[in-house]
């Protein structure tokens, strides 16, 4: 093929580039990726696995020492590029409420169904140097965004941010106000915690900070179910670190619990759900247990034969036993599985949604977006390369966060998917105006086979009018079904190329 600069003829690399979700390429090249599409279906995989092997070779090398590249290739830009700058990135992005992320990748034990990026424990000094290198990377980080960059909204997950000690959370708050310019007083701050870590001194720091969020992963108040659950604490632990979280008086106060684990019943998913009603949380979040690969609950399940049918309907049986509880004691609810009391105040933070444009995450584990590219560092489920991720990231100089390591493309295609999934995911539903003001097309032309498939299995709302897309309650129930739904053809060649870790 032969390339030219105003697309009058095809060019293999920008067909390539097309492959790989990019937006270097004209309609006569993707007429040709089409071809391969069809004619060749292992195409897009080819691509993205051939980009990925260079990825993982030039971030090896680069951690190895060496610090030059040459990319011998088309000369054009290539989607998914080996690095990105982030003063690139985020040049021409709107910085004027950008949403604040910093990953505390530390927990005191893990739990069974944790797929999450952290480790059991911190040798002694690793949590000092972990934030030795946040400050390293918010140098950087600021210094791409530049000094209009202003910040929205915050929050510390894991991992267990209360995992530091208390005067490390004072200098991981530090880090945000003094290091990036963020106004913890000024804007909502939502933090996580657990029973065991939300000790006294260190919910002092927070409350005196301007934390108006904590949210407590009980996961259930029944001993046993926590036991199986592998999340070995009592009841009586976890009502006194209740106790402490209101006694400073953090303004919303988040209890999250797990239905769907062995042996539970409605019976005891009803005294975990009063026991977490009796503390009048602001908000309650229900969460299914799943069973992932490489956690200690998917190690045990590959010893066992399941009937994943009867555990299904278990779980669908408990969800809406426990929605329907908590809209009789006054819940609204958010989202499948978040429930907020009708009367709890207003942080002024919205349910927290973390994909959406504008976030800044820093520290392993962390998500960065840009309306363009959704980037982070390397991610493990396996603790021995989760220990290895974070020794290579606490190492890493200054120099090497100016750029952004593992990102994936935001095409146009995947931003409105990305768009509808967010909002159907949400139990107020869609808008079609909104769609149609910021993509200039219809959902239901856009989507028309998924929302068909939505409808016929009773998932969306018949009541709700031409002007919005809205689940129903059975599909609000169903709701970790919908995003599978909605994946593209170049996610699910990633996901079939993904070497489990």
């Amino acid at each position: 093929m032969v390339a030219d600069e105003g697309g009058q003829a095809p060019s293999i690399a920008r067909v390539y580039d097309y492959l790989l979700d990019g937006k270097d390429n004209y309609p006569v090249d993707r007429e040709i990726g089409d071809h391969f599409k069809v004619n060749l279906p292992g195409s897009v995989a080819i691509a993205h696995t051939n980009r990925g092997a260079l990825i993982r070779a030039v971030r090896t090398l680069a951690c190895g020492g060496v610090r030059q590249f040459i990319d011998l290739g088309s000369g054009l830009p290539t989607a998914d590029n080996a690095q990105a700058s982030l003063r690139e990135l985020w040049a021409d992005e709107p910085k004027g409420a950008l949403s604040l992320y910093f990953h505390i990748p530390f927990c005191e034990v893990r739990c069974g169904f944790c797929n999450l990026f952290t480790r059991i424990g911190a040798p002694d000094g690793l949590t000092g140097a972990y934030l030795d290198a946040l400050e390293r990377q918010a140098s950087a980080v600021r210094e791409a965004m530049g000094e209009g960059a202003r910040f929205a909204n915050a929050a510390f997950g894991g991992g267990t941010p209360t995992f530091l000690e208390a005067a490390e959370l004072e200098r991981l708050c530090d880090l945000a106000e003094h290091g990036l310019g963020a106004d913890l007083a000024a804007i909502p701050l939502s933090v996580e915690a657990s029973p065991a870590t939300a000790t006294a001194d260190r919910l002092a720091v927070l409350a005196e900070r301007g934390t108006t969020r904590l949210s407590l992963g009980v996961q259930s108040f029944v001993d046993a179910e926590a036991r199986t659950a592998v999340r070995p604490q009592r009841r009586a632990d976890v009502e006194a670190a209740l106790a402490r979280v209101r006694e400073v008086q953090i303004p919303v106060l988040n209890i999250d619990l797990i239905y769907g684990i062995d042996g539970q019943t409605e019976e005891s998913f009803t005294r975990s759900l009063d026991a977490a009603l009796a503390w009048r949380p602001e908000e309650l979040y229900l969460y299914p247990l799943y069973v992932r690969p490489l956690t200690g609950l998917g190690r045990q399940r590959e010893r066992a034969v399941t009937a994943d049918a009867e555990w299904d309907e278990q779980r669908l049986r408990l969800y809406r036993h426990g929605r329907d509880h908590l809209l009789a004691h006054g819940y609204e609810q958010v989202s499948m599985r978040m429930f907020r009391r009708a009367d709890a105040p207003d942080t002024g933070a919205g349910d927290y949604v973390c994909q959406t444009d504008g976030m800044v995450g820093l520290g392993c584990g962390a998500r960065s977006y840009t309306s363009r590219l959704h980037y982070s560092f390397d991610y493990a489920v396996d603790m021995h390369r989760i220990r290895g991720i974070i020794d290579t990231y606490t190492a890493r100089s200054a120099d090497g966060f100016r750029h952004a390591d593992f990102g994936w493309e935001m095409t146009g295609d995947e931003a409105r998917r990305r768009h509808l999934l967010q909002s159907l995911l949400q139990a107020e539903g869609m808008p079609v105006a909104g769609y149609r003001d910021r993509f200039g097309s219809a959902p239901g032309n856009d989507f028309a086979a998924e929302l068909d498939r939505f409808a016929g299995r009773g998932w969306l709302d018949d009541s709700a009018g031409p002007g919005l897309l809205r689940l129903s309650p059975e599909g609000l129930a169903h709701s970790d079904a919908v995003g599978p739904e909605l994946f593209s053809a170049a996610v699910r060649a990633r996901m079939a190329a993904y070497e489990l870790k």
